[in-house]
């Protein structure tokens, strides 16, 4: 249980961090962030709170899909009697959400699929659009605690399903919701005791079973045949040039240099527009990248998830949470997490988290 708070209360430690209230989030050098930083007296001095380092519209989607799929463990009267019933609710919570967030930049393609949903259509509720620009980062940065809650590995197709449902409410698009799709079979596999090495071959295993469910739901296949090769494709270039796309390739390759203008460099390589972590292929991809090349060193991670030129914010977020399921708080400077935004709240969503999947594992028993 400690890990499943660990990761929710890491997860806004990451994205606030890589946000920094708006200003990180937007910039697009990571030297000039670490700089920055340094100014401010380096990360072990910093004591994040409310006012000045508040969550960021990722992180406050990521709170409000964890607390749907928690609402049937807490109250018994809206019991979800079918995923169908778990999408009606999560319609309900983000169309309340988007008004939550003004003020807080929120994510456009997360704004505009929202208003395709539709609470009051019993049959319909969630069903939304092909999006051509549903491809940026928000599905994969809000799905974590659906790996949390469906994390063993018998719960395969619910995670699958309930992940590319919660993308595709908004953010329509293969890129987007293969994304939700990635960040929830990576907590899942985080819990499991997975090798981080393995993540990325298992990932490209799992694709094939999320094609095959999008084609039985018969909705806008067309449109997401002509989108779906770039997902893929983008990944396996990444595991061919880390060389770790076999089995038994278990040693990451890294440049001997990795500073924080090499960094840029390759995560812009790794984008589709020259900005790392807008896209739901790639942020995923440098929150993993930057565990593969951290371990268990908190600091190493956050240079490389937090502290990096494009959206920071949400590959921090992901690459937080993770990193929590994995390591839970020991390594992480008290400062940066006692006075959090949201954190009591971050903690009892990662504990109902934690009973509502252990939970389902004593009924099936």
């Amino acid at each position: 249980m400690e890990k499943f708070k660990a990761a929710m209360v890491l997860g806004g430690v990451g994205d606030a961090l890589g946000s920094r209230k708006g200003r990180w989030e937007g910039c697009i050098s990571g030297k000039k962030i670490q700089d920055e930083l340094a100014s401010l007296g380096g990360l072990g001095a910093q004591k994040l709170d409310p006012d000045n380092w508040p969550l960021s519209d990722a992180a406050l989607m990521h709170i409000t899909t964890a607390e749907a799929l928690v609402t049937d463990t807490t109250d018994q009267s809206t019991y979800y009697w079918c995923l169908e019933d778990l999408y009606r609710e999560l319609v309900r919570v983000y169309v309340e959400a988007i008004v939550s967030l003004q003020g807080r930049a929120p994510d456009p393609a997360t704004v505009e699929n929202c208003v395709h949903l539709k609470p009051h259509n019993f049959l319909l509720a969630w069903h939304t659009p092909f999006n051509e620009k549903g491809s940026g980062f928000g599905a994969a940065a809000k799905a974590m605690c659906v790996g949390m809650r469906y994390w063993q590995p018998e719960r395969i197709d619910n995670l699958v399903e309930v992940s590319i449902e919660i993308g595709r409410m908004t953010h329509n698009h293969p890129t987007g919701f293969l994304g939700s799709m990635t960040t929830a079979l990576f907590a899942s596999y985080a819990i499991q005791g997975k090798a981080v090495v393995m993540w990325g071959r298992e990932l490209m295993k799992v694709i094939p079973r999320a094609q095959e469910y999008c084609r039985k739901t018969i909705r806008h296949m067309s449109e997401y045949q002509e989108n779906w090769f770039y997902f893929e494709a983008k990944w396996q270039f990444y595991l061919e040039e880390k060389e770790i796309e076999k089995e038994g390739q278990n040693k990451p390759l890294f440049p001997d240099r990795y500073d924080a203008e090499e960094t840029d460099k390759i995560y812009k390589r790794w984008s589709s527009e020259g900005r790392a972590g807008r896209r739901g292929h790639d942020a995923p991809m440098i929150a993993y990248d930057a565990l593969l090349a951290a371990g268990s060193d908190w600091a190493e991670l956050c240079k490389r998830a937090m502290f990096h030129g494009g959206e920071s914010e949400a590959t921090g977020l992901i690459a937080g949470c993770l990193f929590g399921l994995m390591n839970g708080l020991d390594q992480v400077p008290r400062g940066l997490f006692q006075d959090l935004d949201k954190r009591e709240r971050l903690e009892e969503l990662g504990e109902k988290l934690y009973k509502a999947a252990s939970a389902e594992k004593c009924m099936d028993k």
